[in-house]
């Protein structure tokens, strides 16, 4: 049988290096990356079988990225390999694609049995969050009580990179939108989640795991 295509996303080389290590004996790892944005690019070049990726990364957060990457590679199967234990992030993830969750603590003895599990069409969660807590990400229809999972993607884009520090003329480029536009967006989403401030908004950022902090 062959060797299952991996592709890597993490914003630590450290880490890529380990995963790359750990898994060359029993995967094809066809390339890694370190932020959001370069994912997308390099998984509609490589087209992988399953990507192995973070939830906090810069220029496009590992959750916006999974909703893109369903449509980019809906074939793919999206481990997330993270820091974040919290259920919301586990609801999150497995409504934006993702096939299993694991915590980094944990990554070296269960990686390996993720990719065995989600080959074969099943979710795996980690041994260290219940168990229970796939089903309430799938079935749960509540949304988000600080209106997170109600922003458009725009906004959510625009808040991350607000959050980076980036100025509306750089964020316009990256988008290929008008810093006009990019200016309403940030208005509009300033006003939803009732903030005020653009330090405001990168506290809020970095709450939810929207841009990486030093972990």
């Amino acid at each position: 049988m062959s060797k299952p295509r991996v592709l890597l996303a993490d914003d630590h080389a450290l880490v890529l290096e380990g995963f790359k290590k750990l898994l060359e004996e029993h995967c094809q790892v066809v390339g890694s990356v370190e932020d959001g944005r370069s994912l997308l690019d390099a998984a509609k070049r490589l087209r992988p079988d399953i990507v192995v990726m973070d939830i906090s990364m810069p220029k496009l957060n590992g959750l916006d990225a999974a909703r893109r990457l369903r449509k980019i590679v809906p074939q793919a199967r999206l481990i997330f390999v993270t820091v974040h234990a919290d259920q919301d992030y586990v609801n999150q993830a497995f409504k934006a694609g993702a096939s299993a969750y694991l915590l980094k603590r944990s990554a070296g003895s269960e990686l390996l049995q993720s990719i065995e599990a989600v080959k074969k069409g099943n979710y795996y969660v980690t041994s260290l969050i219940a168990k229970e807590l796939v089903q309430s990400a799938i079935s749960e229809t509540e949304p988000d009580a600080d209106g997170q999972g109600r922003l458009p993607m725009r906004q959510r884009e625009i808040l991350q990179l607000v959050a980076e520090g980036l100025t509306l003329k750089e964020i316009a480029s990256t988008l290929g939108l008008s810093p006009k536009t990019v200016e309403y967006h940030k208005s509009k989403l300033m006003e939803q989640l009732g903030l005020h401030t653009t330090a405001e908004l990168t506290k809020y950022a970095l709450a939810h795991g929207l841009t990486p902090s030093s972990e």
